[in-house]
């Protein structure tokens, strides 16, 4: 059976991918020991990591982040390869189709995983191309409002909402950008109307809300972190399940009655489909002793960003469940690119 999802309806293709990435990761992962990273000989030759955007953005960093640790762990070069374009779709399917012989590996992020596959018509390449090793980090998204605006909880802000119908502008960085799915995701969760003004970007976003224009917007916390901390911006409450350690003074949505709410702008490292269990196995060793380092943890940190790591089985679920949430927000919201 060939799990190699193209030209599919959005119907077919989300329950192909949840169903076909669990069986074309995990079984391969499963059942490497020790020996068999022992006998392995890899690598012998530098290993091209592909990051699907341009130079100096978040991605990028944690890329070049990790790649020197990398590199002296496995004994050969590890060089990035920055590969942007569509979106991070460019850049993720030059990996999808790459030898699977653990040689060229990309990091990955919600845009081009779990998001593009229910924007788009038509997509190069599905999760189940992928191989995962481990979540590499995790960041919270916050959400703000200007200071004029009276609400200083999510409870008195969704009050305030369901007072006065779409009387609350928010922003984002564009129809299907993450900070607009989040937004949605809040909208339909705490169950009020409000109205999203699309930008492109989330600078232009962040200048109407400072400004006035917006009155609310929910992205990543390195994006507004260096307006609230001028108390230009009010923060209310952050994305993630449990508070994060970035700003554990911060409620979480959930906690502030948003219930269920969980979302969170996280990258993770992947190869190609069918590379050798072994090593799948190798890379994600070294690459957790690379996030558990107090040196990587701390730059991350500088960056807004926690270290993660974990088994790529943890990864996959992960994966999983970010697809699910972002297709039914894109289904419901009736969301189409621009």
């Amino acid at each position: 059976m060939s799990f190699k999802i193209k030209y599919l309806s959005m119907a077919t293709m989300q329950s192909f991918v949840l169903i076909s990435v669990c069986m074309s990761v995990i079984a391969p992962f499963s059942g490497a020991t020790a020996a068999d990273i022992k006998s392995n000989p890899y690598p012998t030759k530098p290993i091209r990591f592909v990051v699907p955007f341009a130079p100096g953005g978040g991605t990028d960093l944690i890329a070049r982040t990790i790649a020197p640790k990398l590199s002296e762990a496995l004994g050969q070069a590890v060089v990035v390869d920055n590969r942007g374009g569509a979106g991070g779709v460019l850049g993720a399917d030059v990996v999808a189709k790459a030898p699977a012989d653990g040689y060229t590996m990309v990091i990955g992020t919600p845009g081009p995983l779990t998001i593009n596959p229910s924007l788009l018509p038509r997509m190069p390449y599905s999760l189940a191309d992928f191989a995962p090793i481990t979540q590499a980090t995790v960041s919270p998204f916050v959400l703000v409002v200007n200071p004029s605006v009276a609400a200083k909880s999510v409870t008195e802000l969704i009050a305030l909402a369901k007072a006065k119908p779409n009387s609350i502008n928010f922003g984002s960085a564009g129809n299907g950008s993450m900070p607009h799915l989040a937004s949605e995701h809040f909208k339909a969760l705490a169950n009020i109307q409000i109205t999203h003004i699309p930008y492109k970007g989330s600078g232009p976003a962040l200048v109407e809300l400072l400004g006035g224009q917006l009155q609310m917007v929910i992205d990543n916390l390195p994006t507004v972190w260096p307006q609230i901390k001028l108390g230009k911006l009010r923060p209310l409450g952050v994305s993630t399940k449990k508070r994060s350690s970035l700003v554990p003074d911060y409620p979480t949505l959930s906690e502030s009655g948003v219930s269920g709410y969980d979302l969170s702008t996280a990258s993770g490292l992947l190869v190609p489909a069918k590379t050798p269990r072994a090593i799948i196995a190798r890379l994600n060793q070294e690459t957790v002793a690379i996030l558990r380092n107090t040196q990587v943890k701390e730059r991350l940190l500088s960056l807004g960003l926690e270290a993660e790591g974990g088994t790529p089985e943890q990864y996959t679920k992960h994966l999983q469940d970010e697809f699910s949430v972002h297709a039914k927000v894109i289904k419901n919201a009736g969301i189409k690119l621009d």
